[in-house]
């Protein structure tokens, strides 16, 4: 895998390596003047396919339990769609979706037509070629095309609803009802579509250069309008979209980012660490990121084998997007919501079901990479299935995507395993610690990255979420599902220290910080990484240096420099929806109430203990602060757009540290034990497994007691016991039997070099990173990497004992 790979202007190297689909043939890069059109495609085979993943194909067998359900389940998803549908009616096709000036009225008219449709070409289903219903369908499919979707309508409100929602479903609905749609409403429906739709390239009414995932949904539905209409000259275009011939791959959704060759991508997209962003400067590997990885598998599963196969060796960074940018955020079927955007104050997106978007990609994607690979994501899919007790992917997913998921399942191929690793993404400001028993996020953000979106009155109250949150996940698999987005107090995320208040909605968005620091180090092939950020506050003078030392398994939680002129300001040491409401906490050995409404002042706590979460350690006591509390909201208080009125109720417990008013200097250790139980927390609160050595506002360094490892994150030029470093940095130290392992970075990706001293003498290099160097002293040694364009990764070094 090669992300620089170069790309001609002329001409389109064959896809080489498993990632071809299909005969990979030599194709023209661009269609020359007067060249001759591309031969119409065999439109009935290719429509076969679409249909084939919108239904799952002929030949379903209903005598298999999963199927039969699975066919019950379209069945009732079209009947619920039905509701109210009536031609007949001229304010609106629906009678809740009559707004001329919300545009998604329009797009979720066309989905409930997609899904009824749908029904009516599955065999089995009540709704199964029900000549009625067709007459119906295609009155609806008029109606629409009459008073809302068409070149003779202005458009209004968002234009993703009206160049791709809107048109993916009505280019669904247009494939399930080929057969009695006629030849007339075939062209005005195509001519709709190629209205707001007409270029792979392009998108918005002022015609932008689309990028990322609106790049690959755009050239989705340039590539099944073509297929309706046996344009093959429409489908050439769409393919090198992808690559993005015509701007001569400056836009290409499948190269890196950061590209090897040093060529400047979009910024939107993925990047070689595993990050994608969208809308400039968001993480949204869990949102436009798991979009583009599902269309584009389906555009594959479309022109695989076929003139227009997709031959582009950058393709081939797909295995990396899976293997980088998805399975380290993926917790047991959940997604992790730093990185899912606004998708996360919509109650369609809770309970798992961003994870089922990304599951059914893969499974489309496995035939594409055959060998190696393929035998890889399936076990990786066997896991990812098998791991989530909470949701069945069996029991939600489409039909295509369940026949599919039960070939993968029925394989040879073992499950991978749960996953145990440390994953930083310095390209986005995350990390991601995977234990045997549980998974840990944090959120952070930088002068490079922004806090959090919210737009279209989605995600109205995100002020926090990279102030440092940090997202423990557990055997509650349903824990952030639920409800828990609209119920959780946004002003305590777990982690995060704040101004205490509530901000105006949607206050301080798609804002960068003021601090660059913000990353970490990972040493590879364990579960040992050091993270931190320089935390600026917006909309105030809070400013604080915040790190999380993952070793395994305890979180050593360090924050210093905890300044703000003024408002009282707290740190959240936890703030969960409990799965059972009377769920014990310990104090110091001690249960607290577990009435609801519960509150208390927790003067010089030594441990505590929440059951069924983990143990908390402060081998300082602290004076912390616990409230039990029901919590009652409304979707719609997070969100106008896709929100709903009925109010919901949740337990919760929370436990702060109150930093007083107007704090300077204040700070705060402890150490976390996520799934410990009472009893080993109890022993570490006696005999704490890491020591804090330094805590100032130069650098923030534990120690663990088993092996010695040191870890470090330096703010400024200074020193930690025998770790000296020249300027911001972090780094790790673990001595192994007669090596000694360094890993280090430069977190504010802004030096060209980080200079680490480490004074033990009697070392010497065993194998070094690329640019890493090393040097003897009258202390010990010197190490000296070279960071320039490494964006924050982790440059390693191993030292042996003389």
């Amino acid at each position: 895998m090669n992300p620089g790979t170069g790309r001609g202007t002329t001409r389109r190297t064959v896809l080489t390596g498993a990632a071809a689909l299909g005969a990979a043939v030599t194709l023209p890069l661009t269609l020359a003047s007067g060249t001759a059109r591309a031969a119409a495609p065999d439109a009935a085979a290719l429509r076969a396919r679409w249909h084939t993943l919108l239904t799952g194909g002929a030949g379903l067998d209903l005598t298999d339990e999963r199927i039969a359900a699975a066919v019950a389940r379209t069945g009732r998803a079209a009947t619920t769609a039905a509701t109210g549908l009536d031609p007949s009616r001229t304010d609106g096709l629906f009678a809740d979706l009559t707004s001329t000036t919300l545009s998604n009225h329009v797009t979720t008219s066309f989905k409930r037509l997609a899904a009824i449709a749908t029904a009516w070409a599955v065999p089995g289903t009540p709704q199964y070629g029900d000549t009625a219903l067709a007459d119906l369908l295609l009155a609806g499919v008029d109606w629409m095309l009459t008073h809302r979707y068409g070149p003779e309508h202005t458009r209004f409100d968002n234009d993703w609803d009206w160049e791709i929602g809107s048109a993916l479903a009505l280019n669904d609905a247009s494939v399930l009802l080929y057969d009695v749609l006629g030849a007339e409403r075939l062209a005005r429906i195509t001519t709709a579509v190629r209205h707001y739709t007409p270029d792979p390239n392009l998108w918005r009414a002022d015609r932008q250069i689309a990028t990322g995932a609106n790049r690959v949904w755009i050239s989705t539905v340039v590539a099944v309008n073509a297929v309706l209409r046996a344009d093959g000259d429409a489908l050439i275009r769409v393919r090198d979209a992808l690559s993005d011939v015509e701007g001569s791959g400056a836009n290409s959704v499948l190269a890196f980012n950061d590209r090897a060759d040093g060529s400047a991508g979009t910024g939107e997209g993925f990047y070689s660490d595993g990050s994608f962003l969208q809308h400039y400067k968001h993480p949204y590997n869990g949102g436009y990121g798991k979009e583009l990885l599902n269309n584009l598998s389906r555009l594959l599963n479309l022109l695989a084998g076929t003139e227009w196969t997709v031959t582009d060796p950058e393709l081939d960074n797909v295995r990396a997007w899976v293997d980088e940018g998805f399975d380290p955020l993926l917790a047991r079927g959940d997604v992790l919501a730093s990185v899912c955007g606004r998708e996360i104050a919509r109650p369609s997106k809770q309970g798992h079901a961003s994870a089922q978007t990304v599951i059914e990609a893969v499974v489309r994607l496995i035939p594409s990479f055959p060998g190696d690979t393929a035998d890889r994501f399936t076990a990786l899919v066997k896991q990812w299935i098998t791991e989530d007790t909470y949701r069945d992917f069996l029991a939600v997913t489409d039909l295509a995507s369940l026949v599919a998921a039960r070939r993968v399942l029925d394989s040879p191929v073992p499950a991978r395993g749960p996953l145990v690793a440390h994953k930083q993404h310095p390209r986005m400001d995350k990390a991601a610690h995977h234990r045997p028993s549980f998974a840990l996020g944090i959120s952070a953000y930088s002068s490079r990255i922004y806090n959090y979106e919210s737009i279209q009155n989605e995600n109205l109250h995100g002020w926090h979420l990279s102030d440092g949150m940090v997202l423990l996940y557990t055997d509650d698999l349903g824990h952030y599902s639920e409800d828990y987005w609209p119920t959780v107090d946004p002003a305590r995320l777990p982690g995060t220290t704040v101004v205490a208040g509530r901000p105006a909605d949607a206050a301080g968005q798609r804002t960068t910080s003021a601090a660059d620091w913000a990353g970490g180090t990972a040493l590879p092939g364990t579960t040992l990484g050091a993270y931190g950020m320089e935390l600026r506050a917006y909309g105030s003078s809070l400013h604080g240096l915040k790190s999380w030392f993952c070793l395994d398994d305890v979180i050593a939680c360090v924050g210093s420099g905890i300044t703000a002129d003024a408002g009282p300001v707290e740190t959240v040491v936890e703030n969960r929806k409990l799965r059972d409401p009377h769920a014990t906490l310990l104090v110091d050995g001690k249960a607290a109430p577990t009435d609801a409404g519960w509150s208390a002042r927790l003067d010089g706590a030594r441990w505590l203990h929440a059951e069924g979460i983990g143990g908390y350690v402060f081998p300082k006591p602290a004076t912390l602060r616990a409230l039990r509390e029901e919590r009652t909201a409304t979707w719609r208080e997070i969100n106008l757009k896709y929100g709903t009125d009925t109010p919901v109720t949740r337990p919760y417990l929370t436990l702060w540290q109150d930093h007083g008013a107007a704090p300077a200097g204040a700070g705060y250790f402890w150490l976390q034990a996520p799934a410990a139980s009472a009893g080993r927390t109890r022993q570490w609160a006696a005999a704490p497994p890491v020591e804090l050595v330094s805590d100032s506002t130069a650098v923030h360094a534990v120690r663990r007691r088993a092996d010695g490892l040191l870890a470090a994150n330096f703010w400024t030029a200074g020193a930690s016991q025998e770790l000296s470093a020249d300027g911001p940095a972090s780094v790790l130290v673990r001595p192994e039997g007669r090596t000694v392992t360094v890993a280090l970075s430069d977190p504010t990706q802004l030096r060209s070099s980080v200079v680490v001293d480490l004074a033990r003498r009697g070392l010497t290099v065993a194998a070094a990173d690329p640019g890493v160097r090393a040097t003897a002293t009258g202390r010990g040694i010197r190490i000296t990497a070279d960071t320039a364009n490494l964006h924050g990764a982790t440059l390693n070094l191993t030292l042996k004992r003389s």
